[in-house]
């Protein structure tokens, strides 16, 4: 049976488009596959761990081969069960909206948490990363209200799906499916909605 988990990096609840698309995708899957678990980590809940300096020190004390110690030990102990949460999981659902060119700061802090060796990759001298959550499937929903395709850069510029898509191709998921809703300052917010929506259906019902 397959579970599926949507991580949302909006913190604006009802008032989130990127959410809003996602619950429609959601929707249609349970429809499409009945019995299917999913499950939500929203990542403004407060359940995120930091990222500092004893888990950046934890992380070069296990790259070097030794174990974290005393507060070392503790935020080690966090990112590995932020992972541990996120890894049990063979489907993916971000929600992503553009902020200022780029991703949430919290889905950043997510990444960096959760990007530990052994756990999303593996590194080697010779051969260079491996990332190892091959065989799972992401659908991500992006949205930005000014920037747009075929924008130039006065509107922004896309730092957004270009980042997250490279993380995921980087952690060795190939299985990649998008589901965007760029109204831009001009377009029709109404069509783009529905535009989206109906892809957000299309991918959910074969996800």
């Amino acid at each position: 049976m397959s579970r599926l988990l949507h991580v949302s990096a909006s913190p604006r609840g009802t008032e989130s488009i990127s959410l809003g698309i996602a619950e429609t995708f959601v929707q249609e899957y349970q429809d499409s596959h009945p019995g299917a678990q999913v499950d939500r980590f929203d990542l403004w809940d407060g359940s995120l761990p930091e990222f500092g300096p004893d888990a950046a020190a934890a992380k070069m004390t296990v790259f070097g081969g030794g174990t974290p110690q005393g507060a070392q030990a503790a935020a080690w102990a966090a990112a590995v069960a932020t992972f541990e949460r996120f890894d049990a999981y063979d489907r993916y659902l971000f929600s992503v909206p553009m902020w200022n060119g780029g991703v949430p700061y919290k889905l950043k802090q997510f990444i960096d948490v959760v990007s530990q060796p052994a756990m999303v990759f593996d590194v080697h001298p010779d051969t260079g990363y491996t990332g190892l959550l091959a065989g799972k499937r992401a659908a991500v929903v992006y949205t930005s209200a000014v920037w747009g395709p075929g924008l130039d850069s006065r509107f922004g510029n896309d730092f957004q799906s270009t980042y997250f898509l490279d993380w995921l191709r980087w952690a060795g998921v190939a299985d990649v499916q998008e589901i965007r809703h760029h109204p831009t300052l001009t377009g029709s917010y109404e069509h783009e909605r529905k535009r989206a929506e109906d892809r957000a259906r299309e991918v959910a019902r074969t996800f």
